[in-house]
């Protein structure tokens, strides 16, 4: 009994705090001009490789001429950083921003009410959770993809696509993977200093080549060009950016 009277206290005070998440979410929105009216917001979520995928698309975008602000960390933030960062970003007319969206922040809606642009899961590590279960996890991570993002990227390789691909983007979903994806991983080749790959997009070649080496950067590289060449980004841009990044 008493175990059931912690679980419904626990309950209740995560409901409560929720709640004053979601008020604070709205004051900070106003209280910085709602930047993000004027910004594409591009989310990046999974267990592994978010930090490297947002600077590989952070690399892309200047590569192709865009003013772009990028936020990028394994740990969570808090909510007054990212309006905070949204706002500055605003301000040195960034018209991309990228932000990599741990499940804690959507656990603890630092991203309520945000117009996401284009939402992108890298994969599924259960090695990688520390504070939630697996279900805790995915359920946590359902959030970013019900917020109905324009574009939806999911990777066709990872244990759980089954479970996402169930959402879609408003404007289109684009999978990335070595089988049955719209971003094709045809072969790679991995070096001490670095990782090439041969992806195919709609039958047409695209060779890319990274600083970043070990077989997770081969998904990764994938991952970033199926969000840009969502969003229109020449693939000559994407391949430059993707060689301009140097962690």
């Amino acid at each position: 009994m008493k175990e059931q009277e912690k679980s419904k206290a626990k309950s209740k005070n995560g409901g409560l705090r929720a709640g004053r998440q979601k008020i604070k979410a709205k004051l900070l929105k106003s209280y910085y001009g709602n930047p993000t009216k004027d910004m594409k917001l591009i989310a990046i979520t999974g267990t592994t490789g978010k930090v490297i995928v947002a600077h590989y698309v952070h690399e892309i975008l200047k590569a192709a001429g865009e003013q772009v602000a990028v936020l990028a960390s394994d740990q969570p933030f808090k909510i007054g950083m990212l309006h905070k960062f949204l706002s500055d970003a605003w301000k040195a007319g960034a018209n991309y921003v990228i932000v990599t969206v741990p499940a804690e922040g959507l656990r603890d809606n630092v991203f309520y009410g945000l117009p996401v642009a284009v939402a992108a899961m890298t994969n599924f590590v259960t090695a990688g959770l520390k504070d939630m279960t697996a279900d805790e996890y995915i359920e946590t991570e359902k959030t970013l993809f019900r917020m109905k993002p324009e574009i939806v990227v999911f990777n066709s390789d990872d244990l759980n696509y089954d479970t996402f691909c169930r959402y879609n983007g408003k404007d289109k979903t684009v999978t990335y993977g070595q089988t049955s994806a719209d971003v094709k991983i045809l072969n790679s080749k991995l070096y001490n200093k670095g990782t090439e790959a041969t992806l195919s997009i709609n039958a047409e070649i695209l060779p890319v080549a990274s600083f970043v080496p070990g077989e997770t950067a081969v998904s990764y590289m994938a991952c970033a060009v199926a969000i840009t060449n969502a969003i229109g980004i020449s693939h000559e841009s994407i391949i430059e950016g993707i060689a301009n990044y140097e962690p």
